[in-house]
């Protein structure tokens, strides 16, 4: 067999050794669901049946000659509100916790045809609230550095998959920083496209005018590699646009970013953040520096906004979305003597509290005589907000800012401080809130070798300017090729 060390290789090292028929996909599936096995930091809800039956299927295709997908064989963890065909897929809930998908997202068909093996649904918060991966039912996923600490949320299964080398890459949603922040908080590379670069067909619906499906991996270039097959026009989702695919070989050795305009904004480096993660941050904006590129501190005036304009509009989209599951039509029924019995009994036994507190604050702010007062001011806001973006956008090509404002915290340090958990997001939910791309990638460690994540945004469906910076940043680095010692 070829080297046994396949969770140390790129996922794009992977295709070529697969490709070049130095390995099977058979043994490279096999390998890493291996590896699964010891999932001590609960990054799986469970593991899908077919796994190597499908990656045999990839390499009887080969032997023959007959045409095989990009990611023929490549393993691939995918969040638990993606639906796929004939598997499970709760959300993290115990209302869905026995729904059985009847059709496959679009991501998911994408991947298929990929030939992408899927080996199961990663863990996540419940219908997708969160930051720290604690609100599933399934129980709280571990940080691959520290099982004392949270992994970030709510992709936190599929980020803990990546870092403890349990697959090479995986499928995450972000709606207001799902993805950046248990990528952060893990170590690993996560990218949140542009609204609408990503089909959300299929996709079980947290808030959906924020609902966005990206990609982890451990390098930049794996994660973009991953996202060219998920992206693009969907005739089944209104807000997916057709969109001209970047060549990941641009990515690969580049050093120089000279020419592109890097904006630090003030408001990102306030009092009361993490140092030792301000020092990485501004750290790695000297790399850049010296790769090329120019540095400017820039303003954008409403971000103080941003946090009570989100969980004003998010809980308002969440609550709407999460009416459907009235115990009538699919999920969790409880039996009640009349149909608002059977409403408010299945509700209240298939809910979590966090889903519970999002849907009272949603509806809350949706109601007669507060819907002026509260949601239509957020979405005035939220114009602002988008409007800050566009101007700067004038002046310069990529932000850069923290992507959390400390490393990852110890598990139910702030569980039952809601405010305390939302203010996790500081640094992301701007860019949800206008729509933006950004990614997530690992810029250091603290003195107790916790991951320090810094986040890149872009303009509007300019992922390539953002993804050659990322790009120039890890080729002059290492920080993205660690990995926790009790997986490497």
């Amino acid at each position: 067999m070829f080297n046994m060390d396949l969770h140390k290789k790129s996922l794009i090292d992977l295709v070529e050794h697969i490709e070049g028929g130095h390995i099977s996909s058979e043994e490279v599936t096999s390998y890493f669901l291996n590896r699964t096995k010891n999932d001590d930091v609960n990054a799986f809800v469970s593991l899908f049946d077919g796994a190597i039956d499908s990656a045999k299927e990839v390499d009887t295709r080969r032997a023959k000659q007959a045409p095989v997908g990009g990611l023929g064989g490549i393993p691939l963890g995918i969040k638990d509100n993606i639906l796929v065909k004939g598997e499970l897929c709760s959300a993290g809930s115990k209302m869905l916790e026995h729904y059985t998908a009847a059709y496959d997202a679009t991501v998911t068909e994408r991947l298929k045809r990929a030939d992408a093996t899927l080996v199961g649904r990663t863990n996540m918060d419940e219908f997708a609230f969160g930051s720290t991966t604690e609100n599933s039912y399934f129980s709280t996923t571990k940080n691959p550095w520290d099982h004392t600490k949270v992994p970030g949320g709510t992709s936190g299964g599929s980020a803990a998959a990546v870092a403890a080398g349990m697959v090479p890459g995986a499928i995450g949603t972000d709606t207001g920083g799902s993805i950046r922040l248990p990528a952060a908080l893990c170590g690993i590379t996560g990218i949140k496209p542009t609204y609408g670069r990503v089909s959300r067909y299929g996709v079980i619906a947290d808030a959906s005018s924020f609902d966005q499906v990206g990609t982890l991996a451990r390098s930049i270039q794996d994660a973009a590699f991953l996202l060219q097959f998920i992206e693009g026009k969907d005739p089944k989702d209104a807000t997916s646009r057709s969109i001209n695919e970047t060549s990941i070989a641009q990515l690969l050795g580049l050093d120089s970013v000279k020419g592109i305009r890097i904006g630090l904004p003030k408001e990102y480096f306030i009092d009361g953040m993490d140092g030792e993660v301000k020092n990485a941050v501004q750290a790695a904006a000297k790399v850049l520096e010296e790769a090329g590129a120019s540095i400017f501190e820039v303003s954008l005036p409403h971000t103080k906004y941003a946090l009570a304009s989100y969980y004003i509009i998010q809980p308002a989209e969440a609550s709407s979305n999460l009416a459907r599951y009235d115990g009538l039509r699919y999920g969790k029924r409880v039996d009640g003597k009349t149909l608002e019995d059977v409403y408010l009994k299945t509700r209240a036994d298939g809910f979590g509290d966090e889903s519970k507190r999002r849907i009272f604050i949603g509806t809350f702010a949706l109601s007669s005589g507060y819907y002026d007062a509260y949601y239509k001011k957020a979405v005035a806001v939220r114009q602002l907000i988008r409007s800050d973006f566009e101007n700067t956008f004038k002046d310069v090509d990529v932000l850069l800012t923290p992507t959390s404002p400390s490393p990852a915290w110890g598990i139910g340090e702030k569980f039952n401080d809601p405010i305390a958990m939302y203010l996790g997001d500081i640094y992301t939910i701007s860019i949800s809130l206008a729509g933006l791309p950004a990614i997530s990638l690992p810029c250091g460690f603290t003195k107790s070798n916790l991951p320090i994540g810094m986040q890149l945004i872009g303009n509007s469906f300019d992922e390539h300017t953002l993804l050659k910076t990322g790009a120039v940043y890890q080729n002059a680095t290492d920080w993205h090729t660690r990995m926790p010692e009790a997986y490497a």
